[in-house]
């Protein structure tokens, strides 16, 4: 999973962290009216990109422009509904320029700016954005981590960063003023979903003096000691109004929020609920399925993935220990299997030091092998992390974290240490393939580190492609040969599985009247995940309407795309060449991939016929 910290792709109806000065819309139709249509085009992408740079702050810093490095998003009713009239305003000379006037590069760009600008509005219809807590993401768990996303040379980076953070408790009234308008308007999550986040406030106040300090622990040497001395005043002045907000934070939390928070968890429930479910399926399928053609496919892929580890169990020595279990009729044998999985002591780490040395190590496994698969690989390295412990109860089992190649930084691959009874080894090898490489590091850093895609194309939103392809990298591990232990193989198979499930359970939940209940039971049924991370992820889905379909939906694609490459070409495919495909055009909707991907094909082909 791309985390949900990251900086690039800010829909308009997010609405993040405080005082950037929104620019007002400004008209462009006198420059157009003397300029061609590729200028038009080229202007407004300009202006776009503006406007990004001025209302996302912490993005622009991402990019290593630090001109408003002091300042943070405007997370206020006023700040939102000042960025979508931004959209709504430029929507309207993006939709007067005729794009058959434009070159195929330009009318590419322009169909995906459309489309993604459109996309936000119509989302911010819904009103979800006026929900921005869920025990995955919040204020109190971005804050924690405003020293970890930034870099620190010399004097202005220190003092730019406690002006961010004297403006925490700005941000901090700005979301609560969001979620009362939330209140009064009856858009509000799901009880269960955000019933941890008063203990997630508490831990983060605890934390936060140590995690925001962590920047000064290590000041470059350049820093005057009279300096050294002025910053670190001025940063322990921050922390006292910080705290002061969050426990205020806490407590309109427990006394005013949680209590009328819903219980039901559907988002067809809520106002406009079945079309809010449907939006959410186009966001982050970029198709036109509905929730009842997802479900049917996962069910079918369930089936599937189902019997294919009934043929790698019977590989264990497990199965091979006793005779009688392949006697036993499937599902027993399944479960039995299972409950051996979670029990047996050898499929789990005794320290959080070891967990983290075992990822490290399946990396520099991994990273040897890619230059056999891929032609062009990122320059930007990456790293392991633990999750903070104050939000790793909540958390999935890990995440990955950009880097910036402007500014020098790796990309992180989090990985959750908490309960580690519930992090089974051999989920190492394709969490790691589709957290770190040739998964969401290996794509995202090579989309930032194209040099002939606009800026907005690099970070583009678009789950079903970052997903897909990260569970797609999954399935690249059986071509580096990491599958031959059966253990790890099942693996494999039960992180395909767990995507597959995701098909059925969430439209299941969110249109086809199944309860948490439910769900939890088909996970428990059909994946040997932990307790504890089945729990999670069923609760991360009612929270999240439709963003776990487009990990299943992305990679069939893909997989069915290099399928028909591989039928047309035969022996003359080229994996890298299609991977190069696939990636070097940057996230892009599944239409898109396919229309690219299908010209690809047919250009491989005149390739091979003028080489004779």
């Amino acid at each position: 999973m791309a985390s949900i910290l990251a900086f690039g792709a800010f829909p308009a109806e997010a609405a993040p962290i405080r005082a950037a000065q929104d620019q007002a819309p400004q008209s462009h139709s006198t420059a157009a009216e003397e300029s061609s249509p590729s200028q038009r085009f080229a202007q407004l992408i300009a202006a776009h990109d503006e406007w990004r740079l001025t209302v996302f702050p912490e993005y622009a810093l991402r990019r290593g422009i630090d001109t408003r490095a002091g300042e943070l998003t405007d997370s206020s009713l006023a700040g939102a509904y000042k960025r979508n009239a931004w959209i709504e305003n430029f929507m309207i000379e993006v939709r007067a320029l005729d794009a058959s006037t434009l070159s195929a590069a330009d009318a590419g760009d322009y169909f995906l700016l459309r489309r993604d600008l459109e996309l936000s509005l119509e989302g911010f219809r819904f009103g979800a954005w006026m929900m921005p807590v869920s025990g995955r993401n919040g204020p109190h768990q971005d804050i924690a981590q405003m020293g970890d996303l930034a870099t620190f040379t010399d004097l202005k980076d220190y003092d730019a960063y406690i002006n961010r953070l004297l403006g925490v408790p700005g941000s901090l009234l700005g979301t609560m003023e969001v979620m009362r308008a939330g209140i009064e308007a009856g858009l509000l999550p799901p009880k269960v979903t955000v019933e941890q986040v008063p203990l997630q406030i508490r831990a983060a106040r605890t934390s936060l003096p140590d995690a925001l300090r962590k920047p000064f622990n290590t000041m470059p040497k350049t820093i005057a000691p009279a300096d050294r001395e002025r910053l670190l005043r001025d940063f322990e002045r921050t922390l006292e109004p910080i705290d002061i907000v969050l426990t205020e934070f806490e407590a309109f939390f427990i006394n005013d929020y949680l209590p009328k928070c819903r219980a039901s968890i559907a988002a067809s429930d809520m106002q406009n609920g079945a079309a809010f479910y449907a939006h959410q399926l186009k966001v982050h399928t970029t198709t036109a399925l509905s929730a009842q053609e997802i479900h049917a496919t996962g069910l079918s892929e369930v089936a599937r993935i189902r019997a294919e580890m009934m043929t790698v169990i019977a590989k264990t020595d497990w199965y091979s220990a006793d005779p009688a279990r392949a006697k036993l009729p499937e599902d027993e044998r399944f479960a039995a299997f299972v409950r051996f999985l979670r029990s047996d002591p050898r499929f789990y780490c005794k320290t959080s030091a070891e967990l983290l040395a075992r990822y490290r190590d399946v990396c520099k496994r991994i990273d040897p092998k890619l230059p056999a698969l891929f032609a062009t690989c990122p320059r930007l390295t990456y790293g392991v992390r633990e999750i903070p412990r104050f939000m790793a109860p909540a958390q999935t089992t890990a995440y990955y974290q950009p880097g910036s190649p402007q500014l020098g930084e790796p990309g992180y691959f989090y990985a959750n240490t908490y309960a580690l009874d519930q992090r089974p080894t051999y989920e190492f090898i394709p969490l790691t393939l589709h957290e770190a490489v040739p998964g969401h590091h290996f794509q995202i850093a090579l989309a930032q580190e194209l040099t002939s895609a606009r800026a907005f194309r690099k970070d583009l939103d678009s789950t079903a492609f970052t997903e897909g392809w990260a569970l797609y990298a999954e399935r690249l591990g059986i071509e580096m040969g990491f599958f031959e232990d059966p253990y790890d193989d099942f693996g494999r198979l039960l992180y395909e599985m767990w995507r597959a499930c995701r098909l059925v359970v969430d439209p299941g939940m969110h249109t086809l009247g199944w309860s948490r209940e439910r769900a939890i039971d088909f996970l428990k049924q059909n994946t040997a995940l932990s307790e504890l991370n089945i729990v999670n992820e069923v609760d991360r889905y009612i929270g999240w309407p439709g963003q776990a379909c487009g990990y299943k939906i992305g990679e069939l694609t893909i997989r069915r795309l290099r399928a028909a490459a591989e039928k047309t070409l035969g022996a003359k495919f080229d994996l890298r060449r299609f991977h190069d495909a696939v990636l070097l055009d940057g996230p892009v909707p599944l239409d898109l991939l396919e229309r690219n991907i299908n010209g690809w094909i047919a250009a491989e082909e005149r390739r091979i016929a003028a080489q004779g």
